[in-house]
């Protein structure tokens, strides 16, 4: 699942180093070949991720061998609530052996599945688990799943251990949990898009269209068209929402349908052609057909600054190569967020039906782009962007 990674993943590029967190012992782990510096050639990487579809068992560990399939779940010591800190990065989760698991307290109320892959991903979902942790006084523990996870051991781990509702997060914890009792609660995070999401319960990795439109109207107020190129078969939940929140703030949505990149090719052709940069805008949602990094985005980006059409995204890294502003996931808030549906399921109230937008959201702003196309920004609004790019 390399495209909802690679979202997390650009959090991670830029954030702090990670802490230990309070009262843990860092449990060994086989590091991935080679660091990870934030370098070019990371970035490079990770854009060859994005414009490749991920093979089956993408989330596995690269380091787990056979013996992955007989391991047992375990987890970190359920934890009460306390007064919420500040954020902090935990250290990396992984599994234990069976033994290790009549050493460990039962009777967590949520249990938090995620995907078992090796830094830098990982640090992204401990993030959110952080979040959730410090979200609510409950009682959690965390489970990481391999690709090849035995799903009935899960169960019956899940079971002896108390468990009454789950967080599912990313692809992998979403499958892990679809194969569960229907008793256990269920909430969905991590995840750009799902399958069924109107019969799910959890907040999605794509920021609300109508937070970003949003501060599109509070930059560029004379913008009345926002033209976007989407594949319906990743994104039509998407672009409901986003036509809502157009009409909403007076926008005119002007959504293209391609289904391959030939055809978003296209359409982002014929769309530059009729574009006026004074009242139109481009948003990049993150869709891997109509956004592919390697093909589409370099020719997007070169006739946004030429013709002076504003760029607007998901992706941190979009602003860093010229888009003019992104919204992009704050982790710890999203796992708050998380927890605060999982509060409610525990309290018998009805599970909410629908995966949400997410709103837990940061910033950043490119201040080159926004010099090209004639756009001041006064201090006050600096004050709002999490990220400047270029960096001063």
């Amino acid at each position: 699942m390399p495209f909802d990674l690679a979202i997390l993943f650009l959090r991670h590029l830029f954030s702090a180093p990670p802490q230990r967190r309070r009262g843990a012992t860092r449990l060994p782990l086989r590091p991935l070949p080679g660091a990870w510096p934030v370098t070019q050639l990371g970035l490079l990487l990770l854009a060859a991720l994005l414009g490749t579809a991920a093979p089956a068992g993408a989330n596995a560990n690269p380091d787990a061998g056979p013996a992955a399939s007989t391991a047992t779940f375990a987890a970190a010591p359920a934890r009460t609530g306390e007064p919420a800190p500040r954020p902090r990065h935990a250290d990396a989760l992984q599994l234990a052996q069976s033994g290790d698991a009549a050493r460990r307290p039962a009777g967590e109320a949520v249990a938090v599945l995620f995907p078992d892959i090796g830094e830098p991903y990982r640090k992204v979902f401990t993030e959110i688990i952080d979040g959730i942790e410090d979200g609510g006084k409950l009682r959690v523990r965390s489970y990481p799943v391999a690709s090849n996870a035995d799903l009935a051991e899960l169960q019956a781990t899940l079971k002896r251990n108390g468990s009454r509702v789950v967080i599912a997060l990313g692809r992998q914890g979403v499958k892990a949990a679809s194969g569960l009792e229907p008793a256990l609660g269920v909430v969905v995070g991590g995840v750009s898009s799902v399958p069924d999401a109107d019969k799910l319960n959890g907040i999605s990795l794509s920021p609300d269209p109508a937070l970003l439109f949003a501060r599109l109207k509070s930059l560029l107020p004379a913008v009345r068209r926002v033209i976007v190129v989407y594949n319906p078969q990743n994104s039509e939940a998407l672009m409901r929402q986003a036509r809502e929140a157009a009409r909403g703030l007076g926008l005119e949505l002007n959504a293209l349908e391609a289904g391959d990149l030939a055809g978003a090719a296209r359409r982002y052709e014929a769309a530059f052609a009729a574009a006026d940069g004074r009242h139109d805008a481009l948003w990049l949602p993150p869709d891997p057909t109509t956004v592919d990094e390697a093909t589409i985005l370099p020719i997007v980006l070169k006739e946004s600054w030429n013709r002076n059409v504003p760029i607007f995204s998901s992706s941190i890294l979009h602003v860093k190569k010229g888009a003019l502003f992104a919204l992009y996931p704050n982790n710890y808030e999203l796992g708050r967020e998380l927890a605060g549906l999982a509060a409610a399921l525990l309290q018998g109230e009805p599970a909410r039906r629908g995966v949400s937008p997410l709103r837990a959201v940061r910033i950043a702003f490119n201040w080159r782009t926004a010099s090209h196309i004639g756009l001041n920004i006064d201090a006050g609004q600096q004050r709002t962007f999490d990220f400047l790019f270029p960096e001063p």
